[in-house]
């Protein structure tokens, strides 16, 4: 019998991936100020099928999408349990959209994807620049699309961030991202143990 999921270390782990490589590598210039302002929303969820996952989803987009974003900006719908291999996680990404659409959200919200094993076409498995996508779960990251532009215009470089993480990755390595990925291990640990 598999034990039960226990969302705090999961959460503990996102939270010090967003912190560490997110944030800390400038991977996301928009991350910061929201990550400080307590806006990002992490949910764990327990789904073990594509179908509970895609019930998850859509509750997440509507609550996202009913909620102030002063209080709640972005969420991080963290699956660990299901779609861990990344095909099939780049699948569900068209239901994903789909939804938006049947819900309404389409204009208001958009879901970016991140997955442990991330690997952008017409890339190696093992390239360097695959990590700006790679989260320690597999995770839908739901965005309002206002948000999104008020960054945009804020960040006048906004186009270049790609490149920019490509090169930042490169000059890292991958002895460099493994580095930070025990760093991020280790710094969830310490904040499971203080809970």
């Amino acid at each position: 019998m598999t034990p039960p999921l226990r969302p705090a270390p999961v959460i503990a782990r996102t939270r010090a991936w967003l912190q560490r490589a997110v944030i800390g590598l400038n991977l996301c210039p928009f991350a910061k100020a929201v990550e400080a302002k307590g806006q990002v929303r992490y949910v764990v969820s327990d789904a073990t099928d594509p179908e509970c996952l895609l019930d998850d989803l859509c509750r997440e987009l509507d609550m996202l999408a009913e909620t102030d974003a002063a209080t709640v900006d972005t969420t991080l719908l963290i699956h660990p349990q299901v779609l861990v291999d990344f095909l099939d996680y780049n699948d569900f990404l068209d239901r994903a959209d789909a939804a938006i659409e049947r819900l309404g959200h389409a204009g208001v919200l958009q879901v970016a994807s991140f997955h442990p094993d991330y690997q952008f076409a017409g890339t190696a498995p093992d390239d360097v620049e695959n990590a700006s996508n790679r989260s320690p779960y597999p995770t839908l990251h739901l965005l309002r699309e206002a948000s999104i532009d008020r960054a945009v215009a804020a960040f006048p470089e906004a186009e270049s961030i790609y490149e920019t993480n490509i090169l930042t990755l490169r000059q890292l390595g991958r002895d460099g991202w493994a580095a930070l990925q025990a760093e991020i291990d280790r710094d969830a640990r310490g904040a499971a143990a203080t809970r």
